[in-house]
This record gives C-alpha cells, sequence and structure tokens, in this order.
C-alpha cells in the first residue's frame, strides 16, 4: 500500500503552509482546500508553459509501489546475510569495519555511501588489500542488482502520468529535460509504455552507442503531401542520467553501449564521496556540463522532485542559479518537505534546505510541494485540455506577470 501523505505546499514568500486535503467535514476547511488548489493549480499552469522546464529527479521518485531500494536498503544488501535464520552483519562488513574504523554498532546512523568512501580512501593508500577491494566490488555488484529492479507499467503511474503530462507542451517549446541522479529505467519504460520518445544521448542504431551529439538532434514529423511542410513531433523528451545507468556498459574501445551491463563494465558512480571527482570524467562530464548550462537559460522551471539536496555538486548550482538568474522558478517536491524545512521535526534537513527556505521567505520564487511523486504528478495541469481562449487568457497573464 502507498504511504499517506498530507498533501500540502508553501508557496514563495510566504510562512504558512496551504492544505489541499481536509480530514473532517467542515464547510469552511473543504472551502479553504479548494481555493489552495485553484491557487496551486493556477501557479503550476503558469510555469508548465514557461519557455523551458527541466527536472531533477532524485531516489525519492523511485521509492514506494515502484520497487526502487532506499538508502537503507542497499545498506543491508551490501552488508548483511542470513545467519541462523536471521539477518546480520557478514564477516566481511565486520572485518572492512574493524580496519576501515567506520562504527557499523547503530543502525540509526549507518550509510553504505560513507562506509563506501571510507573503503575507497583506503585503498588510495592501501590499494593490496584484497578484503576492502572484494567489499568494494561486492558492493557495487549488489547495487547493481538491487537497481536493476523489474516493476509493473501500474506501479510506473506516477512516471507515466509525469512524462505525459510535462511532454505535451507546446512544440515550439523547448523540449522536456529530465536530469536524474538515478541508476534503474523508470522514466524509460514509462515513456515506452506510451509511444513517448526519450532522447538520452545514445544513437538510433544499433548497438546503440553514447555521444552527446545526440542531445543535439530532434525529431520532426514530415508532411508527404508537401515536402516543405515539416512540424516536431509531440512527446519528445530528453533524459540525462547524471550517476549512469543499469544500462550503460563500458566496453574494450571504451565506448559506451546501451545493453545489460555487468558489475566490471557498468558505467555507473557508486555511492561514495568520490562520485564528485567522478562527475567530471565522461560521460558524466558532459552531463554535468548540460545540467549547469540549463539551470542558467532564462524563462525556467526548476522541478526538483525526490532529491534530498544530499550531493553537493547538484544541489549547489541551484542555490547559486536562484540568487543569479532572475527567470528562474523552482517547485520542490518531496514526501516529507514540511519535515525538511522544520528544525525541530527532523535531523534529516541540511544545509540546502536550510538556504533554500530563507530563499523562499525572502522573495526568491522558490515554491514547495508536501507530496509523493505519484501524487505530485496528478496535480499537474493536462496542458492538452485547455481550450484555444483558455490558453489565450493564461498567455496575456504570464505576460503581465512578467511585466509587474
Amino acid at each position: 500500500m502507498s504511504e499517506q501523505i498530507n498533501i500540502k505546499f508553501l508557496p514563495a514568500n510566504q510562512t504558512l503552509w496551504l492544505d489541499l486535503m481536509t480530514e473532517n467535514d467542515d464547510e469552511e476547511q473543504k472551502n479553504k482546500c479548494d481555493q489552495n488548489k485553484k491557487y496551486l493549480n493556477e501557479m503550476l499552469l503558469s510555469s508548465m508553459q514557461m519557455q523551458n522546464i527541466m527536472v531533477l529527479a532524485g531516489c525519492g521518485t523511485s521509492l514506494g509501489e515502484v520497487g526502487g531500494p532506499s538508502m537503507k536498503d542497499l545498506w543491508n544488501l551490501c552488508t548483511k546475510e542470513l545467519k541462523k535464520s536471521k539477518m546480520d552483519y557478514s564477516d566481511a562488513a565486520k572485518n572492512v569495519s574493524k580496519i576501515t574504523g567506520y562504527n557499523i554498532s547503530d543502525e540509526n546512523k549507518v550509510n553504505i555511501e560513507e562506509m563506501l568512501s571510507l573503503c575507497e580512501a583506503y585503498v588510495q593508500i592501501n590499494n593490496n588489500n584484497n578484503d576492502i577491494n572484494n567489499f568494494i566490488e561486492h558492493c557495487k555488484t549488489k547495487i547493481l542488482e538491487a537497481c536493476s529492479f523489474e516493476t509493473t507499467e501500474e506501479a510506473l503511474d506516477g512516471h507515466r502520468t509525469f512524462i505525459h503530462r510535462l511532454s505535451r507542451r507546446r512544440v515550439r517549446d523547448s523540449r522536456l529535460k529530465i536530469f536524474t541522479t538515478n541508476y534503474d529505467n523508470c522514466f524509460e519504460k514509462s515513456a515506452g509504455h506510451q509511444g513517448l520518445v526519450v532522447i538520452n544521448g545514445f544513437s538510433f542504431a544499433s548497438p546503440r552507442v553514447y555521444d552527446s551529439r545526440y542531445f543535439d538532434y530532434d525529431i520532426i514529423r514530415r508532411d508527404s503531401k508537401a515536402d516543405n511542410i515539416t512540424n516536431y513531433l509531440e512527446g519528445v523528451f530528453h533524459l540525462y542520467k547524471l550517476h549512469g545507468s543499469v544500462n550503460w556498459e563500458r566496453n574494450i574501445d571504451d565506448k559506451i553501449e546501451e545493453k545489460k551491463a555487468t558489475p566490471k563494465g557498468v558505467c555507473m558512480i557508486f555511492p561514495a564521496r568520490g562520485k564528485y571527482q567522478q562527475s567530471y570524467i565522461q560521460p558524466h562530464l558532459e552531463l554535468m556540463a548540460r545540467y549547469l548550462s540549463s539551470l542558467r537559460d532564462p524563462n525556467t522551471c526548476l522541478l526538483v522532485c525526490g532529491f534530498g539536496f544530499n550531493d553537493n555538486h547538484f544541489a549547489e548550482p541551484i542555490i547559486s542559479a536562484i540568487e543569479t538568474n532572475p527567470y528562474l522558478k523552482v517547485i520542490i517536491v518531496d514526501k516529507d518537505a514540511e519535515k525538511m524545512l522544520n528544525h525541530k521535526s527532523t535531523g534529516r534537513v541540511n544545509q540546502y534546505w536550510n538556504k533554500l527556505k530563507v530563499m523562499s521567505t525572502n522573495g526568491e520564487n522558490v515554491w514547495f510541494i508536501n507530496a509523493t511523486f505519484t501524487a505530485f504528478s496528478k496535480l499537474i495541469p493536462d496542458l492538452r485540455s485547455l481550450t484555444p481562449a483558455e490558453k489565450i487568457v493564461h498567455n496575456i497573464k504570464n505576460i503581465v506577470r512578467e511585466n509587474d
């Protein structure tokens, strides 16, 4: 069963969260919720009609019914095994803990990224330690297996709705750009289920080989009756997998093919502090460059979904873009958004959530929505359902807002 979340949002330059749901039958509360829904819908509608839309999707988009692993799941898979009918730390994990000094006694504080970071730091000094090297390879194998999960079309309802509505924008606008830190293929599978076209940097012929120039290509529909008339194809979007993918395999020629990957050949940046440095080698360097460039584009709406702002190299550019790009709107969606902004209710709050809260309160165009990815996807207005008259009205409103 999916987790029930109280859906609410915090508008820019405000401190009071607005509810979209009420648990009682109070008529006044219902009316307030209805007004809040209209307010949010208007904001999302104007945002979805901005010239550029980019998405940063984190692991939160693949949790729940989708079946993706959480960081806690990865910890258990990498460090534990069945012993005497119960799960306990493996001898290898205990040995690595002893060698690196990483404390695994407190289950509430352990983190596979921190442990692998210590392992990688250790092998920089002593690369001949087989116990550490074997443990790192074991973790990579487990993580690759866990992120290669199979899921159903029904479980991908949130992804399907999300890309269906966002990719139906005006064809004269730039293509939807989805940047994701996830390794899985949820967005690709969702696109395939509804006949949408994904441009992900791979060639269109087999074998599919990565080349960043494919991001500069587009797809048009040519009218067979009039050779000089062409139209951009609907339902096309760009997908940038910033940390690589479970189906990216680096071959002996150092080229990346789209195929079922092996633990040794997979092109993925595994969880560790060193992933910051790895982001600046190819193909991740090109993907990172496009991410940074998109944040600087004028008239841009950035949707941040299920991203905890724990990766500094992705979070820091967002803060910088808010400060320097006056035409940037940021909408942050997280099922724990309210908790993240509340110092007293959670220990997960980090520096970037604090900065974003201050920026929003001080007038920057930063909105927060407390909702799961699936619930949010259903809040996105269906642009194709608008009548021509409604589109004109909304376009006029957008022009008036921009000139205010």
